[in-house]
């Protein structure tokens, strides 16, 4: 098999087709780990498109519209980043927008295999390739659980939020 067949963003000859990636997760909140993972992915990739998840099943701190606010602010002036919610698949998100590409980012050991069994499923769902980036070790004890947790304790989360918080 050669690579045309591999990936369909690969062409030879011609200019090859725009590089979107979509960053799909519930980013309940949105924080500077997430921000780290877009910022360091944009050499990679022409647009980026931050994909806030929506489960009604789940009850979110912060409503998708806030979250979604909270987030163009935060790329405010990178006009190559947007943001959109979705419900759904995240492959059905992906090819709205037309992405070829899934964009994760891995803190742990345990992260890397639950992110590797979904990439399978997403590239044979879909053919959708997945790109990891390993979180930095500055920010590897930063997680949206985490941060609502001392949240609800009434701490001050504004040193792992993008531009201090809103």
């Amino acid at each position: 098999m050669n690579c045309e067949q591999e990936h369909p963003s690969f062409r030879r000859g011609g200019e090859r087709p725009e590089r979107v990636a979509l960053f799909a997760g519930s980013f309940d909140p949105f924080t500077v780990g997430h921000e780290s993972i877009v910022r360091r992915a944009l050499p990679l990739f022409d647009r980026i498109v931050i994909a806030i998840g929506v489960n009604p099943a789940k009850r979110a701190m912060l409503e998708p519209e806030t979250r979604r606010r909270f987030i163009e602010h935060a790329f405010a002036g990178e006009p190559r980043v947007s943001v959109i919610t979705y419900s759904g698949l995240t492959a059905d998100a992906a090819r709205s927008v037309g992405a070829t590409f899934l964009l994760r980012g891995v803190r742990m050991v345990q992260d890397f295999e639950s992110e590797m069994a979904m990439a399978e499923v997403n590239r044979r769902l879909s053919g959708l390739e997945t790109v990891l980036l390993y979180t930095l070790p500055s920010m590897s004890h930063i997680s949206s659980s985490v941060v609502r947790e001392l949240q609800s304790h009434g701490c001050d989360v504004s040193e792992y939020l993008p531009h201090g918080g809103e």
